[in-house]
């Protein structure tokens, strides 16, 4: 593949050169689309055994190269250690899980004999007479189940993908792994600002025996990806980011399939009969940690007025606790957001919600990348800080009285991810996800948990279609229905 420059990809904590990556030209793009288009013809021929065996192989290597890829991650997503470590663990689970997946799935049954009048109507001759089946005898009563449907899915074809930063191994992997597991190839435009990650993936995959031109890895200028979107030699385009330039693709994309994984500003609900301590532990990890860089973060939390302040303390505890430096030292909680402009962009926010009447209870201080965690209190709809995804280590606190109340506020949003509730009374949850529009609700917990295999994914400007293994597997395959009439 020809390549045009060499770029530098560097630390976002310090600047340091983390690695050397090689910026596509048109020509680059084009090969690999190419590539693409004959991996597929492999791909959509291997028997599922043999998907299967590349993603478990690719499994086994990526544990053995753990504490490598560990180190990329953290350098070049400026993301702590542990949780890169975390981000590992849930790939290794995205493989296996994938190849599990690539074994069991197939089509079904489609049963063709529910219904007498159609039956009838397509049985009935010139003349009009009619099969009677109070008096049909046995070979004619067979005769009726003598068509058999069967609906068998087929991979669509060349699949691009398009990866954010901040899971630079696992959300590619969200992408990827399906895509292989039912046959299909991918062409991979990871974030700009982390792409080794995926170049360590693709050389784990070819390792493990992924056909060429099933995979390629393309960094390159925004133009040129757009043009990719556009490109109808794509089957689909899978995208995980921001709402703006999500919707942007899902507008520019043609008649290829879209799947849209985007922003949240994720709410919170405490209820006074919740363990409050488990509440602020979860949040300060759901809002704070990695500086707050999870489309599925703790943003906006919602506590009963009787338990506010108890639970504001807590909260404010454990966010002093928070270690906040170098995310390639040991034991750091929060190192930097991923470049300097994104930390001005969330300090504004900050200060323009302080002007407007907000408080900081704790933090919202700039060095660099680096933002100290911060909680505001006082915060309102029309904020930045309440209404947007600040991405960001800021987390808003506020009461309510009510829960019908609170369920009101959090769905108060164009954005409807996942949502957390904190509470004893489980027919609070039954309540809550009849009324507020999100993907997942999880109770007694914060949004941001997830697991690879469950559906994910929006409501409203938070997205299109699901994620998990499965459900991203269904959406990258299409039915072909097969009638037969053994009669």
């Amino acid at each position: 593949m020809t390549q045009t420059t060499i770029e530098t990809i560097r630390s976002p904590y310090d600047g340091s050169p983390v690695g050397e990556m090689p910026v596509a030209d048109a020509a680059a793009v084009e090969a690999a689309i190419v590539a693409a288009e004959r991996g597929y013809q492999v791909m959509r021929k291997l028997p599922r055994f043999a998907r299967a065996d590349i993603l478990a192989r690719a499994a086994d290597i990526l544990r053995r190269r753990r504490d490598e890829v560990v180190r990329i991650i953290a350098a070049e997503a400026g993301k702590p250690l542990y949780d890169a470590r975390g981000e590992v663990a849930r790939s290794l689970f995205n493989l296996t899980n994938a190849a599990a997946e690539a074994r069991r799935f197939g089509g079904h049954e489609v049963p063709l004999d529910m219904d007498a009048g159609v039956f009838e109507y397509q049985t009935t001759t010139a003349s009009g007479a009619k099969l009677d089946l109070s008096r049909a005898d046995p070979d004619q009563l067979a005769a009726i189940r003598r068509r058999v449907g069967i609906a068998r899915r087929f991979p669509i074809g060349p699949i691009l993908a398009i990866a954010p930063f901040n899971f630079p191994l696992n959300l590619v992997l969200h992408k990827v792994a399906p895509a292989l597991a039912v046959g299909n190839s991918v062409v991979l435009k990871p974030a700009p600002q982390t792409p080794l990650t995926s170049v360590l993936l693709a050389e784990i995959l070819a390792e493990a025996g992924l056909p060429e031109g099933a995979l390629s890895v393309v960094h390159c200028p925004v133009p040129l990806a757009e043009a990719m979107v556009r490109d109808d030699r794509f089957a689909m385009v899978t995208f995980t980011g921001s709402a703006k330039v999500g919707w942007h693709i899902k507008a520019i994309a043609g008649r290829k399939k879209v799947a849209l994984e985007l922003g949240g500003n994720g709410a919170v609900v405490v209820c006074a009969d919740a363990d409050l301590d488990l509440a602020a532990a979860r949040c300060v990890r759901g809002g704070v940690v990695y500086g707050g860089q999870y489309c599925i973060g703790v943003q906006r939390i919602l506590v009963e007025r009787p338990v506010y302040q108890t639970f504001l303390d807590k909260l404010l505890d454990k966010v002093r606790a928070c270690r906040v430096g170098n995310p390639m030292e040991e034991g750091v909680d929060v190192g930097p957001v991923i470049d300097e402009g994104s930390a001005k962009r969330i300090e504004s926010w900050i200060n323009e919600a302080k002007a407007a009447g907000a408080k900081a209870e704790i933090g919202g201080d700039r060095d660099r990348a680096v933002i100290q965690p911060c909680v505001l209190t006082g915060t309102r709809a029309g904020m930045k800080v309440e209404d947007e995804e600040i991405f960001g280590p800021v987390l808003t606190v506020n009461p309510f009285d009510t829960f019908e109340e609170a369920v009101t506020r959090a769905n108060d949003s164009k954005y409807g991810l996942q949502g957390g509730i904190f509470t004893r009374d489980v027919t609070r949850a039954f309540r809550a996800i009849e009324d507020w529009d999100v993907g997942g609700l999880m109770v007694n917990d914060v949004p941001i948990y997830r697991l690879d295999n469950m559906p994910f994914g929006g409501w409203k400007e938070s997205g299109l279609g699901r994620e998990g293994t499965l459900y991203a597997m269904e959406d990258m395959t299409d039915i072909k229905h097969l009638v037969i009439n053994y009669a």
